[in-house]
């Protein structure tokens, strides 16, 4: 055996494990019937092993790993963003057309008087995942016979079952039985679900009994229409929303469809959004530039005083300097939230200056807040990079300046600024895209607010980041869509600051 062996051995295993990692994934992706993705897979272990199968390539060796991680981290989440904002995806738009039949039939079961009841327990298939996999019933009715119900309908279940006295199923092949709070966590499925079986469907009812039931709502495929066997009413597809056709209401749940640039158009054109996001965007390029500006002055001050021989003790200073930096963002923000309470017995800041100052409840006055609290947290960084720029710049370069009578302020401005800027440069512009998205600093200082007037979707200190949020995530009714749309405008307007700051600080170099 040659000395090479043992390295080849371990090459091919490592490529053998890489393997059987991609073999796995699109297993499970081919059992949720995610072809793409299958196909995807496929197509990346076929890259493994070209890559690293022969000795061809040698830099693509090193380059693929980081190839593959910059497509799933950053250009796949682009993509999706992109593809996400092209819907109306949100809330009671969230499944397809034919998965929103169904769920409206099933939530219109009701039990029907003297209709046979089972005891129940809820479950999924073996392997399955408890917070997501579709679930299936496990009834036993007042013969003792078990069942399973699936969307598919009801089938006997006979193997392996164990089951309580009361008749409660603990255990079946080929199931998992979820506990209580398994079940809970999944209540919203678990309302939304029901067994199909003649003339009707079985849903739970609790957490241990289920009623056959008859659905007042039924799908008419051949007309396209949901009719209310109840009220007669009739509701046909219109804007991926069940609507009646007497125009008087539409059922809860719709369905995704793509909507184009709808969402766009609407965040420029509806005159209410188009002023909210006029005004969030505005705030939103004036916060990061003057936390930007104000943390790298207060930083570089700093820095160049304690880079002067003359100061003493220079490394205790230092170190106190950053502990604003080294103490974690999200506990400093709460602290100075406390700090900027209105009432003097409570705010620190009020209490102390002898100020009635609404920090938080004031618009102008809550920027203020937010700019302050900003610079607490972002000095201690520059003043970091500021230090270690200074100490980088030769001695000679100074004493060159003395030598042709430059004064102190001169030489600060017209040596020590640029050669400092040519290595903080390209950090000032990461720093200003950081501010920019800064969502945990206004979301736990201020949380957007204050809001004026009686809305509540657009507050006076919100980003574009925040607001994507409380559209996404924050709102009564989410809309995922518009919040992607509302996602993209700053990845696009980002992109173009830091890229145009780029290309300036690149000029800097000419410095050296």
């Amino acid at each position: 055996m040659t000395p090479r062996s043992p390295w080849l051995i371990l090459k091919w295993v490592a490529i053998a494990l890489a393997l059987a990692l991609v073999l796995w994934a699109a297993g499970k992706f081919a059992a949720a019937g995610n072809l793409p993705m299958v196909i995807l897979l496929g197509f990346l272990g076929l890259a493994v092993l070209a890559t690293y199968a022969t000795r061809r390539g040698v830099p693509m060796k090193y380059l693929f790993p980081g190839l593959v991680f910059l497509l799933a981290l950053q250009v796949w989440p682009i993509v999706f963003t992109l593809m996400t904002s092209l819907t109306n995806y949100g809330d009671g738009h969230m499944e397809t057309k034919e998965a929103s039949v169904k769920y409206l039939v099933a939530q219109s079961v009701k039990e029907v008087a003297d209709a046979p009841r089972y005891t129940m327990s809820v479950g999924v298939a073996q392997g399955g995942d408890v917070t997501a996999s579709p679930l299936v019933l496990l009834l036993t009715d007042k013969a003792g016979k078990t069942y399973v119900g699936t969307a598919d309908g009801l089938k006997d279940l006979t193997d392996g079952v164990t089951k309580t006295e009361a008749g409660k199923i603990t255990a079946a092949a080929g199931y998992q039985v979820l506990t209580g709070r398994e079940v809970n966590a999944r209540s919203q499925d678990l309302s939304a679900f029901a067994v199909p079986v003649e003339g009707g469907g079985i849903k739970a009812s609790g957490l241990s009994e289920a009623f056959v039931g008859k659905a007042s709502l039924q799908y008419d495929a051949a007309a396209d229409r949901i009719i209310d066997t109840a009220t007669g009413k009739r509701y046909g597809p219109q804007h991926a929303q069940w609507v009646a056709e007497d125009g008087s209401g539409s059922l809860a749940t719709g369905w995704v469809e793509n909507v184009g640039l709808r969402n766009y158009t609407d965040a420029l054109t509806n005159e209410t959004l188009r002023n909210g996001f006029i005004k969030i965007l505005i705030w939103n390029l004036i916060f990061p530039l003057i936390s930007v500006v104000s943390t790298f002055l207060l930083g570089m001050a700093f820095a160049l005083l304690f880079n002067d021989d003359r100061v003493k003790g220079k490394g205790f200073w230092r170190s106190l300097l950053i502990l604003p930096y080294a103490l974690p963002g999200f506990v400093t923000a709460l602290v100075w939230r406390q700090m900027f309470n209105q009432d003097q017995q409570f705010g620190l800041i009020n209490k102390t200056l002898h100020l009635n100052i609404d920090w938080l409840g004031d618009p102008t006055w809550a920027k203020i807040a937010i700019l302050i609290t900003n610079l607490w947290l972002g000095f201690p960084y520059m003043f970091l990079i500021c230090t270690g720029a200074l100490q980088a710049i030769p001695s000679d370069v100074k004493e060159a300046a003395k030598i042709d009578g430059a004064s102190g302020m001169r030489t600060i401005r017209s040596i020590i600024m640029p050669l400092v800027l040519v290595a903080v440069g390209p950090l000032l512009v990461a720093s200003y895209a950081f501010n920019f998205n800064n969502f945990a600093l206004i979301y736990l200082l201020t949380s957007g607010g204050p809001f004026e007037g009686n809305q509540t979707q657009v507050g006076s200190t919100d980003l574009l980041i925040t607001y994507a949020f409380r559209l996404a995530i924050g709102g009564v009714t989410p809309n995922y869509g518009f919040a992607a749309a509302i996602s993209m405008f700053i990845f696009v307007i980002i992109a173009v600051i830091s890229l145009q700051g780029f290309r300036q600080t690149a000029r800097l170099e000419d410095v050296n």
